[in-house]
């Protein structure tokens, strides 16, 4: 595994980090505390110590509290541990950016989670008028000051989002989480230029394109996940039918498709660590040997057999 220093922070992640929203039931499976236990202990032998997570993830913190449980048995603080705030999930869904509701998921997430601490608390897909709440961001710092949180960051909800990455410094935040994949490459244009002046860390989701960068499917596969259903299946046929042609036309003969995808998020000077999501120890295998792929060796073995 590799590590890299996380913007301004004084944390060193693995440039491969365990995505968590699947522990929640949202991806077409339930977990288990065993099942979970399984993934981050077979994470932890490969290197891995960054866990993104978000208090949203599952109902009542469910996520989390997976998270937690396995974190009660083992070494705390072998483990860099990112959540997010802004959005509740109990017998409804709903937003929750008031400053008392912040304060309130702030402890409820440490609770879950077994710890007194979290690494990185990221603002969660709000929008510019959440963002625009001094109050929150000072609230936020008493926490800082208090240790209940290491770092603050942002997980802008478009990835195109430049005016709340461009003030990142200002309210002390020093980190972005975004969504950026061979397909969807739109951070490129404005967010990782404003991540590098700043000196920001870069989290790049959902890497893998929801997984059709696996290279599992083909145009005209159906979901019933509660995720990928809610899209429209000529878009989903589209982005599959780009997959194809990126297979055939950027992926050398031999070279793991989802491998590739990750180490091609990888490359990018912005960015930090990815944080694919996994549903098996199997898959955490998969994702960590995106660390050791060279992609300029890679795109002279394309050249070559070009």
């Amino acid at each position: 595994m590799k590590y890299r220093r996380l913007g301004k922070t004084d944390l060193k992640v693995s440039v491969v980090g365990v995505g968590t929203w699947q522990f929640g039931g949202d991806w077409g499976k339930d977990f288990n505390q065993s099942e979970v236990d399984a993934i981050l202990n077979r994470a932890k032998e490969l290197g891995i110590n960054l866990i993104d997570t978000a208090e949203c993830y599952g109902p009542d913190h469910l996520s989390e509290s997976f998270i937690g449980d396995f974190l009660s048995r083992d070494n705390r603080d072998d483990w860099i541990l990112a959540t997010k705030f802004g959005h509740h999930w109990h017998d409804t869904w709903s937003h929750a950016w008031s400053v008392d509701d912040v304060r309130k998921q702030l402890d409820e997430s440490l609770t879950a989670l077994k710890t007194d601490y979290v690494d990185l608390y990221q603002f969660h897909s709000g929008s510019d008028d959440d963002f625009n709440n001094d109050d929150l961001w000072t609230m936020l710092d008493k926490q800082v000051q208090d240790g209940k949180i290491r770092n603050l960051g942002i997980s802008i909800g478009s990835n195109k989002n430049i005016y709340q990455t461009s003030k990142a410094t200002e309210v002390n935040a020093k980190a972005i989480q975004v969504v950026y994949n061979r397909i969807d490459k739109a951070p490129e244009e404005e967010v990782f230029p404003s991540c590098i002046e700043q000196d920001l860390g870069v989290l790049a989701r959902v890497p893998l394109a929801s997984g059709f960068l696996s290279g599992k499917y083909k145009p005209g596969a159906k979901f019933d996940d509660k995720v990928r259903k809610r899209r429209e299946q000529a878009d989903i046929d589209a982005q599959l039918k780009e997959v194809e042609q990126i297979k055939q036309q950027e992926l050398p003969e031999g070279v793991n498709m989802a491998e590739w995808a990750l180490a091609w998020c990888l490359q990018h000077p912005a960015v930090t660590t990815v944080i694919p999501g996994c549903k098996s120890p199997e898959q955490v295998e998969a994702n960590a040997a995106a660390a050791d792929l060279d992609m300029v060796e890679m795109e002279h073995r394309l050249a070559w057999v070009k």
